[in-house]
């Protein structure tokens, strides 16, 4: 019998369980995850006093194991030697472990010893960042956090440029106009989503061009954690209903006169006739 289809109560099989957690909403904890932080026998997390709020709200007691990227290998190899004998969950402060969370170097040692890794589905940021941004999904990249530099952040960005499919970044707010302001100098055509606060009660995925993102975000400054999307780069001139789109999603931050600017830079579509349907949008 497999570990997904044993009763509850049953001891698990000794082994990692990567477990993804909440990445705001409690109510996004899986029944599978409950079952299985109920049978380990410790957590391994980033933060007991995060992952100890999160077993009390569920009613779980469990010995937690203090370790993150920064860990010694010392440290890693006395978890593994546990894990050997003992169900151990690894779970981050939020969301799927390994996604720019610690596990990679626990999962890729606990392999090459032959240890059972199982891993949960469940919530992860970048994912619900896209989905929510209505930019194209059949093909995307996720990579990461951009750097903190600003040279190296253009950098990055001009390394991804020719990629064909939408990118996908974590960000913090306070960094966010900076990464907007590098988005609008490397990639001034490409469409942007900020989707911020995902499943909290204040939840919000703006879309637009950088200039009128920046405009928004300088006059609102951003709280939170985000994901940052950029669309892919177009290989024809957009449709009527994508450039409606990009009025659309302009005029939330601008005028109408900018907003047909702005789409009208990024697209090579005429302004004027940009504006005349940007007006037309207004009046529906």
């Amino acid at each position: 019998m497999s570990d997904a289809a044993q009763p509850l109560n049953d001891r698990l099989t000794p082994g990692l369980y990567l477990v993804a957690t909440p990445i705001g909403n409690l109510g996004d904890i899986t029944m599978r995850a409950v079952d299985i932080l109920s049978r380990c026998d410790a957590v391994a997390c980033e933060d007991t006093r995060v992952t100890g709020k999160l077993l009390k709200h569920l009613g779980i007691s469990k010995p937690l194991w203090r370790y993150d990227d920064h860990s010694e290998h010392r440290d890693r190899s006395r978890l593994i030697e546990s894990i050997r004998t003992r169900a151990v969950a690894l779970v981050s402060d939020a969301g799927t472990p390994m996604i720019s969370d610690p596990g990679y170097r626990l999962v890729n040692d606990c392999r090459a010893e032959g240890i059972p890794v199982t891993s949960l589905p469940g919530a992860c940021a970048a994912v619900v960042g896209l989905t929510l941004s209505g930019l194209p999904n059949d093909r995307f990249l996720f990579a990461g956090f951009l750097p903190v530099k600003d040279k190296a952040r253009r950098e990055t960005l001009t390394e991804l440029s020719a990629t064909n499919a939408t990118l996908v970044f974590y960000e913090t707010g306070p960094r966010l106009l900076k990464s907007l302001k590098a988005l609008g100098e490397v990639l001034p055509e490409r469409e942007i989503a900020v989707a911020r606060e995902i499943t909290k009660l204040h939840e919000e995925c703006r879309r637009g061009l950088s200039d009128g993102l920046m405009a928004y975000y300088d006059a609102n400054p951003p709280k939170g954690e985000i994901v940052l999307l950029v669309g892919p780069p177009q290989d024809h001139a957009p449709s009527d209903a994508d450039a409606d789109q990009m009025l659309r999603d302009a005029m939330q931050t601008m005028k109408a006169s900018q907003a047909a600017g702005q789409v009208a830079k990024a697209t090579g579509l005429d302004r004027k006739a940009l504006y005349a349907r940007a007006m037309e949008i207004k009046t529906e």
